[in-house]
């Protein structure tokens, strides 16, 4: 083998990491934050195995094992419980870090001609990638031992040192597994959005087939890399058949993306783009015609995936009673109200979660315009009749209308799916309203990223920083009892409770209002700047 190939892999190593030097570790502490706060909230509150065997009952609910995986729930322990309830939705996290870490650094510099411009100095062909994967193999290997030994400290009795182990890096495998499947799409599809796009739509079938065979055939599970999370058995009987999986399945990935990147051409791929039409439609002759097109793919990816997670919430709404009955962190997330029934106790809650959620597609829709002028195609259209009006009022309109229906379809889908499961189900304008209500307060979240692009564009990334303080405060804040001003920072700290509260009008027009400045704002500050 010419090792010429590999040339200066270590130097594209460091290069990478200084350019991912704030980037790896806000993921990797936020993982560790999000996992560490758990099990000691668990503690508390289950303080004996007669208080944690009682939940068994409910998570035995075809439901949450859907949404969470199997688990020995014959040996339910603190650590049993925590694995069960938390180790599935972080490895999911984890494959999304993975999928933006080697896309970021693969198909994405390959688009803005940074791979070629690398290939011309003295580096290797299979240097870059290479030095993509060692970064992000560092990075899941820190995370593992960080998380490892973090879970080992906290000295609680069920949760030992191989267990903690099994855990860390279990999550570990997961990010190798994702970074490999993205590693392959980066070779395959011709751009970032399509590698992204595919890499995504492998993450969440993995999900989606876990869910349904752990509830039908539960050995057809081993086939999604998602399932041997589960199949760990972390804290229980500890089984590392599914790490020598995951590492296996991960160096096969990696082989193989090494090569289809020693076979292609720069800048192609092999899953070639379909021609395109002779003539333009008159819708994509408008700016905002082209704005729809360039994110459809991915508008109707969400759409389907905020369905689904509608309708795995209403789900849920079958079993409430037992699912609340003697839980008493789940009782005070609700806001306990005389004469509401559970169902209506726990829709504020659901819909707080799921409006957060809804809100990253319409301010991804938002924050696209800024990904373009990155990536100099914005002069091109602005040196035609294009004005800048009407280029950042295209994104803006289609951020709302794409808010309006990402709400609309996961009120949608917990309500169908919660009308199913109960005996006398749910109103749907109870359910539709009660989503609406955070529509306010999504807009704000579009109007502060059309803001900070009118005028702060460098800082277009703080939005996320603040939906990620929006989500601790509002979800968890309840169980750290923080004081009620810290989530009123949040534009869906002022949204009312709905159907326990009534919609009043003033706070959702302010809400509006301040919508609305931000947006009106935002145009002048884009028509004024220069294009970066």
């Amino acid at each position: 083998m010419d090792l010429n190939i590999f040339a200066n892999t270590g130097k594209l190593s460091r290069f990478i990491l200084r350019l991912d030097q704030i980037r790896i570790p806000l993921w990797i502490i936020g993982l560790a934050i999000f996992t560490f706060i758990v099990p000691p909230t668990f503690e508390n509150l289950y303080e004996t195995q007669q208080d944690r065997t009682a939940i068994t009952e409910t998570m035995k609910n075809p439901a949450m094992i859907a949404m969470l995986g199997t688990s020995d729930f014959d040996n339910y322990s603190i650590g049993v419980m925590t694995a069960h309830n938390m180790l599935l939705m972080t490895a999911v996290i984890v494959g999304l870090m993975a999928i933006f870490l080697v896309t970021r650094h693969t198909r994405a510099d390959e688009e803005d001609g940074r791979v070629e411009m690398i290939r011309s100095l003295p580096s290797g062909r299979l240097s870059y990638l290479n030095a993509t994967l060692i970064v992000t193999s560092g990075s899941f290997i820190i995370l593992a031992l960080l998380i490892s030994f973090g879970l080992y400290a906290m000295g609680i009795e069920s949760m030992d040192l191989e267990g903690s182990f099994l855990y860390g890096i279990a999550l570990g495998g997961t990010g190798l597994i994702f970074a490999g499947v993205t590693a392959v799409f980066a070779q395959l599809t011709e751009s970032s959005r399509g590698t992204i796009g595919w890499s995504v739509s492998i993450l969440l079938f993995f999900y989606l087939f876990r869910a349904v065979t752990d509830i039908s055939n539960e050995a057809l599970s081993w086939f999604s890399p998602l399932g041997w999370v589960s199949k760990a058995e972390v804290y229980s009987s500890n089984q590392w058949g599914p790490i020598v999986l995951m590492l296996g399945v991960s160096l096969v990935l990696f082989i193989l993306a090494n090569f289809l990147n020693s076979i292609r051409d720069l800048e192609q791929g092999f899953i070639a783009s379909k021609p395109g039409r002779r003539n333009a439609t008159r819708l994509l002759q408008s700016p905002l015609g082209l704005a729809f097109r360039l994110q459809r793919t991915g508008f109707i990816c969400w759409a389907i995936g905020m369905y689904v997670l509608g309708a795995s919430y209403g789900s849920v709404f079958g079993d409430l009673e037992s699912f609340f009955e003697g839980n008493e962190m789940y009782q005070q997330m609700l806001k306990q109200t005389e004469g509401a029934s559970i169902a209506e106790q726990f829709i504020p809650t659901v819909m707080l979660v799921i409006s957060l959620l809804a809100t990253v597609p319409p301010v991804m829709a938002m924050n696209k315009l800024r990904n373009e002028e990155k990536k100099d195609r914005l002069d091109h259209l602005l040196s035609r009749a294009v004005s800048r009006t009407q280029l950042i009022g295209s994104y803006l309109i289609l951020a709302i209308v794409n808010g309006g229906v990402m709400i609309s379809l996961s009120a949608l889908g917990l309500w169908s799916a919660a009308t199913s499961t109960m005996e006398e189900g749910l109103e749907f304008g109870m359910v539709f309203s009660s989503a609406l209500v955070f529509y306010p307060a999504m807009l704000v979240m579009i109007g502060i990223a059309a803001f900070l692009i009118g005028f702060l564009p460098k800082m277009t990334s703080f939005i996320w920083i603040y939906f990620l303080y929006s989500f601790f405060v509002l979800y968890i804040g309840n169980l750290m009892e923080l004081p009620k001003w810290v989530g009123q920072l949040s534009p869906f700290g002022h949204v009312p409770q709905v159907p326990i509260e009534e919609a009043t009008f003033l706070p959702l027009f302010l809400l509006s209002i301040v919508a609305v400045g931000l947006m009106i704002i935002s145009f002048v500050g884009f028509r004024n700047r220069d294009i970066q």
